[in-house]
């Protein structure tokens, strides 16, 4: 169903499929909702979008914490599912152009599920953090054993520029615009 399941079914049982079909339309409906208005949705909305009431929202997602979660770990998930592309270079540069995208459009989401009271991000928000490097490392290794890319550029070097791309880019194209110029950067020459 997706990377995080807010109401696992008890040992020795199984989930109902009526209860992972609900889990699934409200993760949907919630994804749909924040990315037309952000983390600050309506529950109520989610709820009606998804054709459920709100009981059945707040048993799967006690609180908005837990909805903004689930929503985000799919995003997550999705964004470090393994990249194809004809070359080790090319999947790295798909990679890195969606991994642009993600941050130019779910900071807000991001923050909005790992900020507890304090401020602080959550332990959740160091795994993703970690996933996502891991993912990165993975493909710059592979198009650097390809000799596509410079030996000398490392997983920090790569995601700090594809980062500041997203964070300065005036919009998403823009940093789309500036992760691609990166690329002539950071492949190796001849």
């Amino acid at each position: 169903m997706t990377s995080h399941d807010p109401e696992p079914a008890p040992p020795g049982r199984t989930r109902r499929a009526d209860a992972s079909r609900n889990a699934a339309l409200l993760l949907a409906a919630a994804r749909e909702l924040v990315a037309e208005s952000g983390p600050e949705v309506a529950l109520d909305e989610v709820a009606r979008r998804a054709g459920v009431g709100n009981a059945t929202l707040y048993r799967h997602f006690p609180t908005r914490a837990d909805l903004l979660v689930a929503v985000y770990a799919d995003e997550v998930a999705e964004l470090c599912r393994p990249c194809a592309g004809p070359s080790p270079a090319d999947a790295l540069f798909s990679w890195l152009d969606a991994f642009v995208v993600h941050v130019a459009t779910k900071r807000p989401l991001a923050l909005a599920a790992t900020e507890g009271p304090t401020g602080r991000r959550s332990a959740l928000f160091d795994q993703w953090h970690a996933s996502i490097r891991a993912t990165a490392s993975d493909l710059l290794r592979r198009a650097q054993d390809a000799g596509a890319v410079r030996p000398g550029v490392t997983v920090t070097d790569l995601l700090a520029l594809a980062g500041g791309a997203a964070l300065t880019g005036t919009d998403v194209a823009h940093a789309r615009r500036l992760t691609a110029l990166l690329r002539s950067g950071l492949e190796a020459g001849d």
